[in-house]
């Protein structure tokens, strides 16, 4: 039917099958990609537009329901003071969220200028958010007001050259992803692609075989063609790790996990794609008993994953330090438990999408990953190709939290396009999407822990189990990371931590924010609470009496002597901790009923970059004959802020302006490798580099204008000045007479930097990091003693950072991981097989957030850029344990299997009650 309706103040005309979704609609026929579709449910929220004012989910009205009405799209809000609000306040990371968001408050504002916070919590509620923590959000839309006419929030000014460091900078991004005009994976698509759909596995295990696929194209209008694995020219296996490639690109005769791929069916058109009733495919499946959990896949009579993984164990790892068993032969004080934690879903927002075409001899692959290079040599081995003959573009990365490390849905898309020469699309559907990638660990923790009387630790002894699922991916990892971080940000002379990836017939588990450090945390951390208790020692000077201080050994044998911010970090909390502590025991007594408060604390470290093994990262700058200054820089920016962070230390280190770079992002053809997005490490190692880059070309040009280092430097056009001080006048170059390259280039500064480490022995024992981050964070909460429910009231969050390149991106990185945490304690729980969409699998919304204050303690790294090392992982580690440790000062009962959700916390009152009511 033809409808007529207005969008963003103009008339439009569309021919639609009436019940398509308005959000097709908006997308594929006009072209408004700022509407974004990340579930396809009404779940999310991101497809969010006004329809006569009011707010709706596009993605699940009809398109009939648009005829007559005025619609109003992200697009359409663009300039507005909402949207400088959130710019200034840094409301959007990723980005994804951000246009549901913007057209959601929007909804509100308009007749409500001014809400009080409840009220922008009740008009956001219907839209997710995985990184930010939504409290920048709520911030921006209490505030727009002064962004739109009357008086404005001063706009920040540009840092002066040097300064661009530890300034409040708003994120070079932000502006596209507030006004919906950043692409990303799904939003960049050619309209001649062809379209593919995967067919997965309905059971965990199961023989297959394929039948005559041929006689689809009947059955199937558009069908182009069907790829099994012989069509697959290269390494039919691909994996994170090397000597870990396990994994089948397409399964061949056995599948081992629900949502594996066992073909590929490429179609003229999407929605001849959306159309394909994978039910149909002929395949004919012989299910077996699936191993679901690690102690069936343990069992000593149990079917091997894998030939060449006995006992179904597919990595180890240990540190071992000191005579464990003599220390707790002599301790004054000993506690010990066993902990659980259920696999979590990454639950970025985007989906996994992308294209990827041929051109000759060589591929192009358009997608969101956090790895292009990783990536690039995968998809190489795949396709029988040679590197160099791939190009990876990372399209702007709408969340990864490590989910978006591992190949998923490139391989499909380059063999599909290798094969065919024709462009190739896909986009991955929620269920498939949960289904078909990575997971955290779920782990098993057996854990004893032994003291003196006075309080101080004698030993440690852990042991860990961690379901890694079907396949590698990041379990090697996981068990190299886990032993170093197990015994804390603490001082131990005797060590012994173990650890086990174990095969079962599940998804892949890979990396997810923390690599297995989160788990053995919540562990520690809840029987170091138990021990303080023991002791009659305060939980918090229990913490800092113990705190690792300069000239201890880790672990690992590993001294560190600067850079250590674990006792300035828990002195942070002290005066805090005393308060909130004494609050809780009033309201307790004040409120004899139902309502209980409790304060928890927990503290962390964590390792930047790889575990004992190379980590480097190149970043290159180059200044042009036209004055053009570029930045090309690989380190994929997935939300956290590495864009504007890498722009700012090279600027300095350049001495010129912020905005007289021009900065490429990671592409394989064009910025060298930047290592990939995970283990923290991108401002610590490639903003090193970038430092190292910028002092490069500083370099050059001092050497050209005969100038000493403290020289300014000022870009105009294709003049170069170049302030020497004392009274004399400016030296200047002008860059149009001086040799260039093939790409105009006349000057360049090139950075690599790898940390210094070396290999773990036997025992464990070396130096696996160069750098660690410190935390301490508060939890406060409220139990309700007889539904078992949490609330959190607020976390402090202390950590040591180094140097705090960017404010707002810190207090971002903080208040989202502390999310993250608050969802991993009390509400997260992938189930295998249900967990296929974000309606039943709950992630925190704005209103499970509370007000999160962050302390900035800044320890410099003499390694780290300008002092700084990291944040994005941190973040998260220390929020459960401090959550869980709130609640059992407010229940009395301690949680130790993960998710504390209400019927668990009950039961576990009643428990201690001694009924079973």
């Amino acid at each position: 039917m033809t409808i007529a309706f207005k969008v963003n103040g103009k008339d439009v005309v569309v021919d639609v099958a009436p019940m398509r979704r308005l959000s097709e609609v908006l997308r594929r026929d006009l072209g408004l990609t700022g509407t974004k579709v990340c579930c396809g449910a009404g779940d999310c929220g991101s497809c969010t537009v006004l329809i006569d004012g009011t707010a709706v989910c596009s993605c699940m009205v009809p398109a009939a329901r648009a005829a007559g009405r005025s619609l109003t799209t992200v697009e359409g809000l663009a300039g507005g003071g909402l949207q400088r609000a959130f710019h200034h306040y840094g409301a959007a990371q990723c980005g994804i969220c951000t246009p549901g968001m913007v057209v959601a408050a929007a909804a509100l504002l308009a007749g409500n200028p001014t809400p009080t916070e409840d009220q922008v919590v009740t008009a956001l509620g219907g839209v997710l958010c995985r990184c930010t923590g939504y409290r920048k959000i709520v911030r921006a839309v209490l505030d727009a007001h002064r962004f739109d006419g009357g008086p404005a929030e001063p706009a920040a000014a540009e840092p002066a050259p040097g300064g661009a460091v530890g300034a409040r900078v708003p994120r070079v991004d932000g502006l596209a992803k507030i006004a919906g005009a950043e692409v990303y994976s799904a939003d960049a698509i050619p309209a001649d692609a062809l379209w593919l759909r995967i067919v997965r596995s309905p059971h965990a295990h199961a023989d297959f075989t394929i039948g005559d696929t041929a006689a689809l194209a009947e059955d199937c209008p558009g069908l182009v063609r069907v790829f099994t694995a012989p069509d697959i020219p290269g390494a039919r296996r691909f994996g994170a790790i090397v000597g870990f490639h396990d994994q089948p690109v397409l399964a061949e005769g056995t599948v081992r996990y629900r949502g594996e791929a066992v073909a590929v069916a490429v179609f003229e058109t999407a929605p001849a794609a959306e159309a394909f009733e994978v039910a149909d495919f002929p395949v004919r499946w012989r299910p077996l008993a699936p191993l679901e959990t690690m102690e069936q896949a343990l069992d000593d009579g149990a079917p091997l994953l894998h030939a060449d993984r006995p006992g179904n164990v597919l990595a180890t790892g240990l540190v071992h330090k000191g005579d464990p068993e003599a220390a707790f032969d002599g301790a004054g004080v000993v506690v010990e438990g066993e902990f659980e934690t259920p696999f979590i879903e990454h639950a970025y927002l985007e989906p996994e999408a992308g294209f990827a075409r041929r051109l000759g001899n060589r591929i192009e692959v358009f997608a969101g990953t956090q790895a292009p290079y990783l990536n690039r040599d995968g998809i190489a081995a795949i396709l029988g190709i040679e590197p160099r003959d791939v190009r990876v573009v990372p399209v702007t990365c709408g969340g990864g939290f490590g989910g978006k490390l591992d190949l998923s849905i490139q391989p499909y898309l380059a063999l599909a396009a290798w094969l065919l020469e024709r462009p190739v699309a896909g986009v991955y559907s929620r269920p498939e999407s949960m289904a078909s990638t990575t997971k955290r660990h779920p782990s098993r923790i057996r854990v004893r822990i032994a003291a003196d009387a006075d309080g101080r630790l004698r030993a440690i002894d852990l042991s860990g189990d961690f379901n890694t699922g079907a396949y590698a991916s990041w379990g090697p990892a996981v068990t190299r990371r886990v032993p170093v971080h197990a015994s804390g940000p603490y001082f131990y002379p005797a060590v012994r931590v173990r650890s086990r990836a174990v095969l079962t017939h599940n998804p892949p588990s890979g990396a997810f924010r923390g690599f297995g450090v989160p788990q053995a945390a919540f562990a520690q951390e809840t029987l170091f609470d138990e021990m303080a208790d023991k002791l009659g020692i305060d939980r918090l000077e229990f913490r800092h009496l113990n705190a690792l201080r300069p000239g201890q050994a880790t672990a690992t044998g590993q001294v560190l002597e600067d850079s250590l911010g674990m006792v300035a970090c828990i002195e942070a909390l002290r005066e805090k901790w005393r308060r909130a502590r004494q609050a809780a025991a009033r309201h307790n007594g004040d409120s004899p009923g139902h309502l209980r408060r409790g304060v928890g604390v927990a503290c962390l470290w964590y390792g930047f970059g790889n575990t004992a093994s190379a980590n480097p990262s190149t970043i290159r700058v180059t200044l042009k004959a036209d004055g053009t200054l570029v930045l090309f820089q690989g380190a994929v920016d997935i939300g956290q802020g590495s864009d504007t962070v890498i722009t700012q230390i090279c600027a300095d280190a350049l001495g010129l302006a912020m905005s007289d770079l021009s900065l490429v992002r990671g592409d394989t053809d064009l910025t060298a490798d930047a290592g990939k997005t995970s283990a923290s490490r991108q401002t610590y190692v490639s903003g090193r580099a970038a430092q190292l880059a910028g002092v490069a070309l500083r370099g050059e040009i001092l050497r050209l204008a005969n100038a000493g280092d403290d020289a300014t430097l000022a870009l105009e056009g294709t003049a170069l000045r170049v302030g020497v001080g004392g009274g004399e006048a400016a030296r200047e170059i002008d860059l149009a007479t001086l040799p260039a390259d093939a790409e105009g280039v006349v000057l360049s500064g090139e950075g690599t930097f790898d940390p210094p480490t070396s290999p773990l022995d036997e025992n464990g024992q070396g130096v696996p990091y160069s750098c660690y981050g410190f935390a301490a964070q508060m939890a406060e909460v409220e139990v309700d003693m007889e539904l078992g429910s949490v609330k959190v009231l607020a976390v402090t969050a202390a950590h040591d950072l180094g140097r705090s390149v960017n404010p707002i991106l810190v207090e971002g990185q903080v208040e989202g991981g502390v999310a993250q945490g608050i969802g991993y304690a009390l509400m997260e729980e992938y189930l295998p097989g249900l967990s296929d969409n974000l309606h039943d699998y709950l992630i925190p919304t704005v209103g499970d957030v509370p007000a999160i204050e962050t302390i900035v303690v800044e320890e410099a790294n003499p390694l780290g850029p300008f002092g700084a090392k990291g944040i994005g992982e941190p973040a998260l580690i220390p929020t459960a344990p401090a959550i869980l440790g709130a609640v059992r000062e407010a229940s009395g009962v301690s949680i130790r299997r993960l998710p504390a959700t209400p019927d668990r916390v009950r039961q576990a009152i009643l428990a201690a009650q001694g009924g079973d009511r």
